[in-house]
């Protein structure tokens, strides 16, 4: 008596313990109860899928894990230690120069450091527990300028053409910078479309709709080409960073439209409250405005980023190998030709983790961002 009264007395008239939900409803038998046979419909889908899996998966393994052959000297080689395998000798012979191409071998330190530094200066933009974040900021905004420096040299560097950059390197070179300098002229853009004066609205809207109409292959044509046109005589405009300077408009005018969309999921009244407290344009989007726009935004944002990052592959059009051109160029080799398989899915990979890495960080901001309100 004295314990019920005791217990009872705990809580508030009205309210009880909460109790832990049954053991049936939690747990991984629950989930699969509920997401894999929870109707005759999910039931039916379910065994027909592990079926074909089952179909699917043995021969699958065999070829590329059992019967593999990971050192050969050859194609040939390979064929005659296993004639059903992978021959992911390939990969083990061509691995080195998919990374780093045509760049100096007695340099390569430098594209190494350069990428170290990459996720130290990346570390204080992309997560709030960084440490010394405030004055690592100061470290990430020199960042491009210490990447530049490493990978073409110059001032104590010996120095590299561009010409030599290929592989992964050019690949991440092009994704990051495009990535890096599309979102702040895309948020500019954005605003100048939504902008009450007709010449900036105008000028912004005629940018958008002509990147958004071209196909990025043409402006690199564009870019390769046509360019020098346009320049004087006798000016040297480096190839690369035309292409850069081409995939970080193209970028732009896309990440644009979905911040526009953003800006027009806000309601009004957060204009309104905005001019209640007497701040000025620039203010309310900074600190009222553009926060709450980008991050309903972030998932439009973050998949052109991913699209831009595969479309890197496009350079191979004008001479430019990234790690796409570097494996396909591999298999023109007599000694590795008819591969083409294992480097198409070893390019398939590498695209694969890096644009996962970014959806992963994408919903991680989702989440840390959620305040609540989402049903």
């Amino acid at each position: 008596m004295t314990d019920t009264s005791m217990s009872s007395g705990s809580y508030p008239p009205g309210q009880h313990p909460d109790f832990p939900p049954p053991k049936n409803l939690v747990g991984p038998m629950a989930w699969i109860r509920e997401n894999l046979f929870g109707s005759v419909t999910d039931t039916i889908l379910t065994l027909l899928a592990i079926y074909i899996l089952y179909l699917i998966i043995p021969n699958m393994l065999e070829w590329a894990v059992i019967d593999a052959v990971v050192d050969a000297a050859s194609r040939q080689e390979c064929r005659e230690i296993s004639e059903s395998g992978a021959c992911w000798a390939l990969i083990t012979a061509q691995f080195t120069k998919s990374i780093y191409a045509f760049y100096p071998p007695d340099e390569r330190w430098r594209p190494n450091l350069a990428f170290i530094l990459m996720f130290v200066a990346l570390g204080p933009i992309l997560f709030d527990k960084f440490p010394a974040r405030s004055k690592m900021f100061f470290f990430s905004i020199a960042y491009p300028f210490i990447a530049g420096w490493l990978l073409v040299g110059g001032i104590g560097l010996e120095s590299v053409e561009t010409t030599q950059f290929g592989g992964v390197l050019l690949t991440i070179v092009i994704g990051v910078v495009g990535i890096a300098f599309s979102l702040p002229i895309g948020i500019l853009l954005a605003l100048g479309r939504a902008s009450k004066l007709p010449a900036m609205r105008t000028l912004c809207t005629v940018f958008i709709e002509f990147i958004r109409g071209v196909p990025l292959i043409t402006l690199l044509f564009v870019a390769s080409t046509m360019l020098n046109y346009f320049l004087p005589p006798g000016t040297q405009f480096d190839l690369l960073l035309r292409v850069l300077i081409m995939v970080t408009l193209f970028a732009s005018g896309y990440v644009a439209e979905v911040i526009r969309g953003g800006l027009q999921s806000m309601p009004k009244g957060q204009y309104e409250a905005a001019d209640a407290m007497g701040l000025n344009y620039w203010q309310s989007m900074r600190l009222i405005i553009l926060p709450q726009a980008l991050k309903v935004s972030i998932p439009g944002i973050v998949n052109t980023f991913i699209g831009l990052y595969k479309d890197t592959t496009l350079v191979i059009i004008i001479g430019l190998f990234d790690v796409l051109g570097i494996m396909k160029s591999s298999l023109s080799d007599p000694e590795w030709n008819g591969l083409a398989a294992e480097a198409y899915i070893y390019t398939a990979v590498f695209f694969f983790i890096s644009c996962f890495a970014m959806s992963r960080y994408s919903i991680y901001l989702e989440n840390k961002l959620h305040t609540g309100h989402k049903r």
